[in-house]
């Protein structure tokens, strides 16, 4: 049972059909000058951005979509759900709705994501533009990512079984675990519901599998950061324990070109926790 919130944010998009699944998206047009395009992370969906979209639509025309496995969008059993078949639904989505450029903001799973349309740009083989990239907390550099052991199981031969298993409460335990309290009780139960939705937990310890794919594609994924003449920007709570302080503080190392906000107090969802905080962040950060 979805709530009224979720439902609103439901109708105000609508589907596509992505080789025979139904995936979501949510297109707002403002007749801004620049687009963006929103892509959402791990185990959540495109409602992520709810708390920042009405600001972020008085700057930007804006688009976000649910990955396959996530949210609103189909959850099949046999998809393997692999980084690079994620992005080709940006793509889709993007030469559907005829947009030649914009500016990409990215948390968490979705930061790999970015990191692999921004390598195919580098390639010459992006259908579109990425004129800026702006991440939230998230893996960008496999060595430094430190995933919760629930992560860890779920990627593990008894990662069905654990799927299966997992509730609410041992959901909201782990979300707590990463988050300040900005992150609500109310925040968790629509990530809950979205998950639940069209039996989501069942492709689980498929979509985990991003993890070993950082692992495998890192000079790839890294690489596209190092080498990358797109303005980047890395917006990031520092207490969380998954891709906090560490994380900026390789970014640094890596991507010194790049730009850096450190959010203090802030956890792995800083657009859910601290929405002012992330929109003052990032429109300062595109003057």
């Amino acid at each position: 049972m979805l709530s009224h919130e979720i439902t609103q944010w439901r109708d105000a998009g609508d589907f596509y059909n992505w080789k025979g699944h139904e995936i979501y998206f949510r297109a707002q047009d403002t007749s801004k000058q620049n687009t963006l395009l929103l892509i959402h992370g791990f185990p959540s969906a495109s409602w992520d951005w709810q708390p920042v979209w009405d600001v972020l639509a008085e700057h930007f025309n804006l688009v976000t979509l649910d990955m396959l496995g996530f949210g609103l969008s189909d959850k099949p059993e046999n998809c393997d759900y692999s980084i690079s078949q994620q992005a080709d639904l940006y793509e889709a989505l993007i030469q559907q709705r005829n947009i030649e450029q914009c500016y990409v903001l990215a948390h968490d799973y979705g930061n790999t994501v970015a990191q692999e349309l921004l390598a195919r740009q580098q390639e010459h083989s992006l259908s579109f533009n990425i004129q800026r990239l702006s991440f939230l907390n998230g893996g960008l550099f496999p060595e430094t990512h430190k995933p919760l052991l629930v992560q860890k199981l779920l990627m593990s031969p008894v990662g069905a079984i654990l799927s299966r298993l997992m509730s609410q409460k041992k959901f909201a335990d782990s979300l707590q675990k990463i988050c300040s309290d900005g992150m609500t009780s109310h925040d968790i139960e629509l990530l809950w519901q979205l998950l639940e939705y069209k039996q989501g937990r069942k492709v689980m310890p498929k979509l985990i599998c991003y993890m070993k794919e950082r692992r495998q594609y890192r000079s790839r994924w890294v690489g596209a950061l190092e080498k990358s003449t797109v303005p980047l920007h890395l917006i990031d709570g520092l207490i969380d324990p998954i891709s906090g302080q560490h994380l900026v503080d390789r970014f640094r190392q890596l991507v010194p070109q790049g730009k850096v906000t450190e959010l203090a107090g802030i956890g792995h969802y800083p657009q859910v926790e601290a929405p002012d905080q992330v929109l003052k962040a990032y429109l300062e950060g595109i003057k």
